[in-house]
């Protein structure tokens, strides 16, 4: 019997990711920080409501308690976490898998808090702390079994450089250290728990393995209902041609094999009955959509978008997968067993994540959604990786290429944290360009969020195209804001949402670029980005914009502040009949007085 390879660096390389997440753990421990910021906020306050409302507040169908400790605490803008039902009960938005994976965490947290100076009320430091470390545990355990399972089709040094790979240079880092109490990072645990269910049950099978299998693709399913398709990688893998399908679909229909698939099934019935019990009881219905107006486009995937998009591309946020997507090739060559399970589940994964109609998912780090997949998608990396590795000219191209993905990985990581760089759901590719490696940029790069373009240099100002003083503007005698200048300024408030429009000819325009610039004052900013008062340039053919560029003012407008701004613009190189300006209040409430406003023609 042959004596067993050395593991030596994939051991250390799995030490090496459980220090590096642990670092980063402790650069940004959210279980210290407050409101938004805490571990339970946002999103994982939804996936968590079950077990305060079930076990502190006796409350799983009227939550009564949710707008209070959302006040308390300021875990959410809102209190999204459970929704009104036509039952007159309310309905948790997001499925309890979550809520059953955190219970042993809960548990001991609820323990420490009845016998602390901490409230036992689900929410305080202990509940916080609980969870954020439970959520640590899991990625240690997620890259355990990943690296098990690597090994079994790889070479120690190709496995070793896949997980530092995994966990330094792409966004897993983020969602397995900082936010790792959201589904992502425990997904991606039972997806690695699940590679390895289904390699030591092909390779020894027995029921209890396949109720293993079959309870953590429920697990999985139970915490998002889109990870059903799961299923297909103990029921695919290790595939590799017609004659091996056909001997397995005759080894399930037997006796023993039909056993297993029912000892499966039972396992994902179990755990998935518990979110159509919870429906029933809450709602009086078996089933409920409880996204409510969010949902998929299923003929229409944002698959462009998904990849390549400045708001949350996957690959222009975490292109060390680039990696993985080559390695397919590899897989395909060297390891053609693995190649169908997952290029079947991943092109059906890829397709899912971008067909939902908010492709960018809230409050993400890149694609978010697609970090669950990277268990799977460590399969075609490390085959790439040990194709090449043969290669010197590859070897080198990787590793180069690997060390500036890391490098490109901490950086964006800080920046989404205490850089302030990365604005979570804003971000444009023209902005990222402008920020890309650097730790402070002119205060001007913000207005990319927005704009397209920042007029390159420093303009010379050719004449004034327009003046406003608004002295005789109708609009302004209820402003709780006082004037700029004079008696009146343009206001717009909760009740003023649109200017009127100023407009100018096409014959009036002579440069290359224009400049719209005014004088701004405000009493409390508006944070939230969808609400801030906007300047609107639009160039116009008859009614239809063919060229529109606008800028959220609050952006630049501090608290209680009064400030010159200005938009550059280029001129469309299209035929246009006009120019309009005009302010978008855009719903928001918080009041805007604008005066001496100009457009400038520049060069």
């Amino acid at each position: 019997m042959a004596a067993p390879k050395p593991q030596n660096r994939s051991f250390l390389a799995f030490l090496f990711c459980v220090a590096f997440i642990l670092g980063t753990h402790a650069y940004y421990p959210k279980w210290q920080m407050t409101k938004t910021e805490a571990t339970i906020s946002w999103d994982v306050s939804g996936y968590y409501f079950y077990l305060p409302a079930l076990f502190i507040y006796k409350d799983i169908k009227k939550v009564e308690f949710r707008d209070s400790v959302v006040q308390q605490y300021e875990m959410s803008s809102g209190s999204y976490q459970a929704y009104d039902h036509e039952s007159g009960n309310r309905v948790m938005k997001y499925s309890a898998g979550m809520a059953l994976q955190y219970l042993p965490f809960f548990a001991i947290a609820h323990t420490v808090a009845a016998y602390s100076r901490y409230p036992a009320d689900g929410f305080s430091r202990p509940y916080q702390m609980a969870i954020s470390f439970g959520s640590l545990l899991m990625a240690f355990l997620g890259l355990f079994y990943l690296r098990k399972s690597l090994l079994c089709y790889f070479s120690d040094t190709a496995t070793a450089l896949t997980l530092v790979l995994i966990v330094t240079a792409t966004n897993y880092l983020n969602y397995s250290a900082i936010d790792n109490a959201m589904t992502h990072n425990w997904l991606f645990a039972l997806y690695a728990l699940l590679i390895w269910q289904s390699i030591r049950f092909y390779e020894r099978p027995a029921s209890w393995r396949a109720w293993c299998i079959g309870a953590t693709v429920g697990l999985m399913a139970l915490t998002r209902p889109t990870e059903i398709i799961a299923v297909l990688i103990p029921l695919l893998w290790g595939l590799e041609s017609r004659k091996q399908l056909t001997a397995r679909l005759k080894f399930f229909l037997n006796i023993r094999g039909a056993k297993f698939i029912l000892t499966a099934g039972l396992g994902v019935a179990i755990l998935g009955s518990i979110q159509l019990i919870y429906w029933k009881y809450v709602a009086g219905e078996w089933l409920v959509y409880s996204y409510q107006d969010q949902g998929f486009s299923w003929l229409r995937p944002y698959l462009w978008q998904g990849f390549f998009s400045g708001k949350g591309g996957w690959l222009i946020y975490s292109p060390a997968m680039i990696l993985s997507l080559a390695g397919f090739i590899a897989l395909w060559r060297k390891k053609r067993p693995l190649f169908p399970a997952i290029a079947i589940f991943t092109c059906l994964f890829i397709y899912i994540t971008f067909a939902w109609d908010i492709w960018w998912y809230g409050g993400s780090l890149g694609q978010r959604a697609m970090v669950q997949s990277y268990a799977v998608l460590a399969f075609p990396m490390a085959a790439l990786i040990q194709s090449a590795w043969k290669q010197r000219a590859l070897k080198i191209g990787i590793i180069t290429f690997g060390l500036a993905c890391i490098y490109y990985n901490v950086w964006l990581t800080h920046q989404a944290h205490k850089g302030g760089l990365f604005v979570t759901e804003q971000m444009t590719l023209p902005y990222l360009k402008a920020i890309f490696l650097r730790s402070e940029v002119p205060e001007e790069t913000i207005k990319l969020l927005d704009t397209k373009e920042l007029y390159p240099g420093q303009p010379k100002i050719v004449e004034t195209l327009a003046y406003k003083d608004f002295e005789s503007d109708t609009l302004a005698h209820n402003c709780p804001i006082p004037p700029i200048e004079g008696n009146r300024s343009l206001c717009l408030s909760e009740d003023t949402q649109f200017s009127p429009p100023i407009h100018l000819p096409a014959s009036a325009i002579t440069t290359p670029w224009i400049r719209v610039e005014g004088d701004f004052r405000c009493q409390e900013k508006e944070w939230e980005y969808w609400l801030m008062a906007q300047l609107m340039v639009k160039f116009k053919k008859g009614d239809e914009a063919i060229q529109t560029r606008f800028l959220r003012l609050f952006r630049l407008l501090p608290p209680n502040s009064t400030k010159t701004l200005y938009l550059d613009v280029p001129v469309p190189n299209k035929h246009y009949d006009k120019l309009e300006v005009q302010f978008w209040q855009a719903n928001g409430k918080k009041p805007l007085a604008i005066d001496r406003l100009k457009v400038l023609a520049i060069e």
